[in-house]
């Protein structure tokens, strides 16, 4: 009996010197600190009443020894509109967690905001309070609440008109039905969910003017880093078999999966879809893709998507002072033609028509893209590709183009590309580029900024020297 009552003494006492040990990790010493890996916890601007949006901080303990942390608190408690959960146990008080030496753990922060009478961005605060060791350390929330219209699975059944006083959030998507016709004013902004697609049965009309303020943007309604810059944000617009007389002036569109897609010709003679001074951008697929449909666009500017310009199964198109340009991108990998054009689809072929004139087709050098432009003909049916005054990324000109008359295939030089940063800018350095004064009269006397062009040589692309 001795041997076992020895050996249950041993273990007890083993038990004692291991509590007595864990015990003494901790320190109740005051001058022993946290260290928090932001002061103020900042959420861009958040739509009122379109879900929540989380942050997350870190609490560092550096010391030699553990501490005890008495609370972690959200100051404004069950009523504010943050809510928080420390390492998975939910708030708004959170007691009696214990932070090993040179250990962290998270906090994570929500913030849904309710609607306010405001139309102006309105600023929401509060603060987590953490207590140890007689010790107070403070992190200040701070988010920036938006009102909005919000549209949950609409149909527009008859005329209707959007203006400026408040942005719209799209929800489960909306169409505008057969016959039905959307105006959209000047300076209204359009945020889409990742559910939501925007179709087009009826007719859309954009009206947005040339000051920054005045255009008219679809984006997705994640305004909070990194979110609000990523491709793919919301499926896209959608312009169906039986839409017709669609005309988008001084509109922006980004960060879609497929930014414009126009499916089959107008029921009338009119052109599908025109766009005039309009920028397309950041599409995780494509910029526009065109299925045997009419498109008409001046001043465009189409940058950095999966596939820039995908046009299939032949139709009519005719693109006059327009950039399409690529670059790789932390987001996008450029590794297909900036352009490309067939008459065929799913071993359907059309006719074909398409115009390019006094344009810039660029992509970035690096040989995963050897050509930028690619043509390919499918069949007998009627098949024509015009490239007048171009400055393109090719080697030679695509076999089944014309090229009438300028074309070069010299670096078009920017103004600032910094693929690093994201930074584009596709104006013309006014001191060097070669599509200066290299292009030819073709009605279009304004550039994408609304700047005047001059009738005799003006500059190749969508942006004119000034």
């Amino acid at each position: 009996m001795r041997k076992p009552l020895r050996t249950v003494v041993a273990f007890v006492t083993f038990l004692f010197i291991i509590y007595a040990c864990r015990k003494n990790d901790f320190t109740s010493d005051a001058d022993a600190f946290l260290r928090t890996s932001v002061d103020t916890l900042h959420f861009d601007t958040v739509f009122t009443s379109a879900g929540s949006v989380t942050h997350v901080f870190k609490i560092f303990n550096p010391n030699d020894k553990g501490i005890r942390i008495s609370s972690i608190r959200l100051m404004g408690n069950a009523a504010s509109p943050f809510k928080i959960n420390v390492n998975g146990l939910p708030g708004p008080i959170v007691s009696g967690t214990e932070l090993r030496n040179n250990d962290s753990l998270y906090v994570f922060a929500t913030v849904t905001i309710d609607p306010n009478a405001d139309n102006l961005p309105f600023v929401i605060r509060d603060s987590i309070e953490i207590i140890y060791n007689g010790n107070r350390r403070i992190v200040q929330l701070e988010a920036y609440g938006q009102n909005a219209h919000f549209l949950r699975g609409r149909i527009i059944k008859t005329n209707e008109t959007w203006n400026n006083d408040l942005p719209y959030v799209i929800l489960g998507g909306i169409l505008v039905d057969t016959n039905a016709v959307l105006t959209i004013n000047k300076g209204t902004r359009i945020h889409m969910h990742a559910d939501a697609p925007f179709y087009i049965n009826g007719t859309l009309h954009v009206n947005g003017e040339k000051e920054e303020n005045e255009r008219v943007i679809f984006t997705g309604d994640r305004l909070d880093e990194p979110y609000k810059n990523f491709p793919a944000s919301y499926p896209g617009l959608f312009f169906l078999d039986v839409s017709k007389n669609n005309i988008l002036n001084y509109t922006v569109i980004k960060n879609a999966y497929q930014a414009v897609v126009v499916n089959e010709p107008a029921s009338n003679a009119s052109p599908k879809l025109t766009l005039n001074e309009t920028i397309i951008e950041n599409a995780y697929d494509a910029g526009i893709l065109a299925i045997n449909s009419s498109i008409v666009a001046k001043n465009v500017l189409i940058s950095n998507c999966g596939q820039n310009l995908f046009i299939v199964k032949g139709g009519d198109y005719k693109f006059t002072h327009c950039t399409i340009a690529a670059y790789s991108t932390s987001y996008l990998q450029h590794k297909k033609p900036v352009v490309y054009i067939t008459n065929a689809l799913d071993n359907q072929t059309r006719a074909l028509n398409a115009i390019f004139e006094n344009c810039i087709i660029w992509g970035e050098s690096g040989g995963l893209v050897k050509e930028e432009v690619q043509v390919v003909k499918v069949g007998n049916n009627p098949f024509s590709v015009i490239f007048d005054y171009i400055l393109w990324s090719v080697d030679s000109k695509p076999a089944l183009a014309t090229v009438p008359n300028f074309n070069s295939n010299a670096n078009p030089q920017f103004d600032s590309i910094n693929t690093a940063s994201r930074y584009f800018d596709f104006r013309l350095n006014t001191k060097s580029s070669p599509a200066i004064d290299k292009g030819a009269h073709k009605g279009v006397l304004i550039d994408l900024d609304g700047n005047p062009r001059p009738i005799n040589l003006p500059d190749l692309g969508a942006f004119e020297k000034q």
